[in-house]
């Protein structure tokens, strides 16, 4: 059976705590290649949807556990020759839409074993330099320079 031709559009969603730090997930495919949460969109899945799904596969966290922001931010980088066949005819680059899962505090992922091998939570400067990709470490700078809004929208009174 072919596995279905994926879409040129993916998440990355850092999962980070009110204290800033980050949680970095290492690749069961890749030893040394540290990441955020990541994954293709599927067909007639928001952006939004697709982060949530692809935290709770991945972490075993539901995005209720915690605080989801879309971050606004997106990167469209080259897909490397080596994975092109999973992608329709021609595709070359993907374009990933950021977001930012705020939980309350560090706690233990239940990583998807096909997937990770290993985890670590880092402060956000830290999980950036940790990052195996320069998108990763894009989001995770972006997510740090918008600490002090989230912050200050996190702190008022409802």
């Amino acid at each position: 059976m072919t596995p279905p031709v994926k879409i040129p559009r993916s998440v990355l969603v850092v999962i980070a705590t009110h204290d800033q730090h980050a949680l970095m997930i290492e690749r069961a495919d890749y030893a040394g290649f540290w990441q955020s949460v990541t994954g293709s969109q599927e067909v007639d899945e928001t952006f939004a949807q697709t982060a949530a799904r692809e935290v709770t596969e991945e972490t075993g966290f539901a995005t209720s556990d915690g605080t989801l922001l879309d971050l606004q931010y997106e990167s469209v980088y080259c897909i490397y020759p080596r994975w092109r066949h999973r992608y329709p005819p021609g595709t070359t680059h993907n374009r990933e839409r950021c977001f930012a899962l705020l939980l309350p505090a560090v706690r233990p992922p239940t990583l998807a074993p096909r997937e990770h091998v290993a985890w670590r939570w880092l402060p956000l400067a830290e999980a950036a330099r940790c990052a195996s990709s320069w998108s990763n470490a894009a989001a995770i700078e972006t997510l740090s320079l918008r600490w002090p809004l989230i912050a200050a929208k996190r702190s008022r009174p409802v």
